[in-house]
């Protein structure tokens, strides 16, 4: 329980203070613990040091400012603390793999990193608790489109990725957005809901359009994703759902994972 504490007041901490100067040092002092101790509780729940863990928070943040509002990228760059705007874009592309003006000409989706939240039951070990990504921003506008159909992605060999190194799965998982992303319209709505799953808004009542953008997005399963010398073949799961007419955010988000899971005893 101790841990779980600690954890989850790390990455409230760090949500705070994202467009502050933002030290390791400061987390962990914040939280009554070393800092070896902190990187530890960061590495072995989520699997990354804090400082990635930041880096992509902020990365996430800055494409939704790139995309939403008319900032230059000066501007945006020195928002988030960074020296100029060169040392940003660098930063921007470790995380997105192009830079900002090629991001806001490609892209629609900006939450590759959200905010991951936990669930604890008595009893729970922290890497046990149950983790989800907080999506209550979108909450008005699950609101809105109640009765529609939702289209739920899994990627399907990850492992392999991993396998290679954790950079090869992020760029397997930035490739699985980018395809979704392509042939989602301005009006639907791209969520990252858990590790390698998606979740596709797309505010259509008529299963066979929604249908018909599921098609496109899976006709190009097994295009390999390029990483150094290695060719790794992308292939994504897809489920259907609607969003409940009585929409409850913790049971709308298991009803998402239920759908993913059913398309791959499906499939």
């Amino acid at each position: 329980m101790k841990n779980f504490i600690i954890l989850t007041e790390a990455i409230e901490y760090i949500e705070q203070n994202l467009t502050e100067p933002l030290k390791r040092e400061d987390i962990a002092k914040h939280c009554y613990v070393s800092l070896s101790s902190l990187e530890k509780l960061f590495s072995y729940a989520l699997h990354t040091s804090i400082k990635i863990y930041i880096d992509k928070r902020i990365m996430t943040k800055a494409a939704k400012d790139i995309i939403c509002s008319e900032n230059s990228i000066t501007d945006i760059a020195m928002k988030y603390q960074y020296a100029s705007a060169e040392v940003f874009t660098r930063s921007f592309k470790r995380v997105w793999n192009v830079n900002p003006s090629q991001f806001k000409d490609n892209w629609k989706f900006t939450g590759i990193f959200p905010k991951i939240n936990y669930q604890y039951e008595k009893g729970d070990d922290l890497y046990m608790a149950r983790k989800s990504v907080d999506i209550s921003d979108a909450y008005d506008y699950l609101c809105s489109k109640k009765g529609s159909y939702v289209l739920c992605f899994d990627v399907k060999n990850l492992m392999e990725a991993n396998k290679i190194s954790r950079k090869a799965g992020d760029l397997m998982i930035l490739n699985a957005a980018s395809r979704i992303d392509k042939q989602a319209t301005e009006e639907m709505l791209l969520l990252r809901i858990g590790g390698d799953e998606f979740a596709l808004i797309t505010g259509l009542t008529d299963i066979e359009k929604a249908q018909e953008i599921e098609n496109r997005i899976l006709a190009i399963n097994g295009q390999p994703v390029i990483f150094d010398e290695h060719e790794i073949p992308l292939f994504l799961y897809c489920g259907t759902t609607k969003i409940p007419e009585h929409l409850r955010y913790s049971e709308f988000f298991s009803l998402l994972h239920e759908t993913i899971v059913s398309s791959k005893k499906n499939s």
